[in-house]
């Protein structure tokens, strides 16, 4: 499929997992590429399987609003437009909210609520522009974390549970020009964050008996269906927090009574 030919995507975090994989998926559909993350070098190794003609890179961090003020201008200058806003950049921490510092506290809210936002609002007037089928578009990485609590997560519960309402807030609010808000919400998923819960096999394990597929999930997968969201084939879908979780969040919380079953 070529559904983004001559559109332009921004995608932040972009430089491994699931981010570097949703920049790969709207390259392969014709998409001009901004990639944008922290590590510069990180970011060449994603572009360096992308049409140099079509990819940018801006280095730098989202939660400075200046920074991304000028990340959008600078991918409007080269393009000639914006087209979509990936809002996948993103950090965790867990433990007790009693034990957290303001440190830990500042690093989560700066970047997965105060840049979403920054993103978003110098994004907005760019986006209304756009001439793309569907229309203009943003697709915001939330989670499960954000439509539900985790044992030991609060403070990314509430990063996250922000990022959701946002979503439909902005959809809300923007539907009248043209632009419409979605977002992702994987659950346990194949990337450097979860590396420590796949390292612990018992952990693992438990994570896996909760998903009824049977598989954490693929930065492709996620991948996959912001590609949808950000097409014409989602041009009636606006204000939604998709589930990409291997069916997690169909579950009330019970044990899984079949596995008790002879």
């Amino acid at each position: 499929m070529q559904r983004f030919t001559d559109r332009t995507v921004i995608v932040t975090g972009s430089s491994k997992g699931i981010g570097a994989a949703i920049a790969r998926r709207f390259a392969q559909e014709g998409a001009n590429v901004v990639l944008n993350s922290r590590s510069r070098d990180d970011l060449e190794s994603v572009a360096s399987e992308m049409d140099e003609a079509r990819t940018m890179i801006v280095e730098g961090d989202v939660s400075d609003a200046a920074f991304a003020k000028n990340l959008v201008e600078r991918a409007v200058k080269r393009f000639g437009g914006l087209d979509c806003l990936v809002n996948n950049a993103g950090t965790a921490t867990a433990g007790p909210l009693a034990e957290a510092s303001d440190e830990d506290i500042d690093a989560v809210i700066d970047i997965n609520v105060k840049g979403v936002m920054y993103l978003c609002r110098a994004a907005i007037p760019h986006l209304a522009k756009s001439e793309a089928p569907g229309g203009g578009s943003i697709v915001n990485t939330s989670s499960v974390s954000g439509t539900g609590g985790d044992w030991t997560m609060p403070i990314y519960n509430a990063s996250k549970g922000a990022v959701t309402n946002l979503t439909r807030g902005l959809a809300l609010q923007l539907g009248a020009q043209g632009i419409r808000v979605n977002a992702v919400c994987p659950s346990m998923t194949k990337t450097e964050m979860s590396e420590d819960i796949r390292d612990n096999d018992e952990l693992f394990d438990a994570f896996l008996r909760r998903i009824p597929l049977g598989r954490a999930g693929e930065p492709e997968d996620v991948a996959a269906v912001v590609a949808f969201l950000a097409s014409e084939d989602a041009r009636h879908v606006t204000g939604v927090n998709l589930p990409v979780d291997g069916g997690v969040s169909a579950s009330n919380g019970q044990p899984n009574f079949q596995a008790f079953q002879s």
